[in-house]
């Protein structure tokens, strides 16, 4: 039998809401365990919970008061937080294209002077990564990937730019992200992609979700300019 897990902590958030918290610091294990969490609750249907937010370290639960108490739901929450987590099975895979550097990834040179290398090896080493969506957020749609490459990991800009590219495709600290809306961003910008991971009037509205696997393949500027709007520019299959 497999063992029971470490408790998580149980943190108020507010009067209407729970953090289960099952890390301080950034973490892949505590993220399959807050993804696993959500799944139960997802299938279980638990008296009261109106909403579950995962995020990489965490899970934020909404509930009614009049419907559970505090004590009781996170009593709830601790047992099944403790579960063994299953395998991920039928898990999304998603290749998503992207045109790196120049006016598209304007800090690739940059990164690559910093880390002592080419540019090319910086894409080359991108696009060799598998990358998880440890969580969704920030912006619609804006997704948070873990599995960056020790190599590749550095310190957020200095300076954050107050407006990005819609599509951009960045890295920063242990990660790495596609931004779908233009915005403001301290990461460093390595290329844009033409797949928009938020769309209003689409359905699925987002198309990653939490779990879902990522690659990314280098295109070039005429293909990036070519391609439309997912789902048609990236393309999914199941594990």
């Amino acid at each position: 039998m497999a063992a029971i897990l470490s408790p998580p902590r149980i943190l108020p958030s507010g009067d209407a809401a729970i953090t289960v918290e099952f890390s301080r610091t950034i973490d892949a294990e505590a993220n399959r365990r807050v993804l696993a969490l959500d799944r139960i609750l997802a299938g279980e249907a638990v008296v009261g919970i109106t909403e579950t937010v995962p995020t990489y370290r965490s899970l934020l639960v909404h509930y009614d008061p009049l419907q559970i108490g505090f004590d009781a739901l996170g009593d709830k929450l601790t047992a099944l937080a403790q579960l063994p987590v299953p395998a991920t099975t039928n898990a999304r895979r998603w290749r998503i294209p992207v045109v790196y550097g120049g006016e598209h990834g304007i800090d690739l040179e940059d990164v690559a002077k910093t880390l002592d290398t080419t540019a090319d090896d910086i894409v080359a080493r991108h696009v060799a990564g598998d990358y998880r969506v440890a969580m969704i957020g920030f912006t619609p749609g804006w997704s948070y990937l873990s599995g960056l490459e020790d190599f590749l990991q550095m310190p957020r800009r200095q300076n954050p730019r107050l407006l990005t590219p819609a599509g951009t495709i960045s890295i920063g600290g242990v990660q790495t992200g596609v931004q779908c809306l233009a915005g403001p961003s301290g990461w460093h910008l390595l290329g844009r992609t033409a797949v928009r991971t938020y769309q209003l009037h689409r359905d699925p509205i987002f198309l990653l979700e939490p779990g879902d696997a990522v690659t990314f393949s280098a295109v070039d500027t005429k293909a990036f300019t070519e391609q439309t709007v997912p789902p048609s520019a990236a393309r999914s299959s199941r594990n």
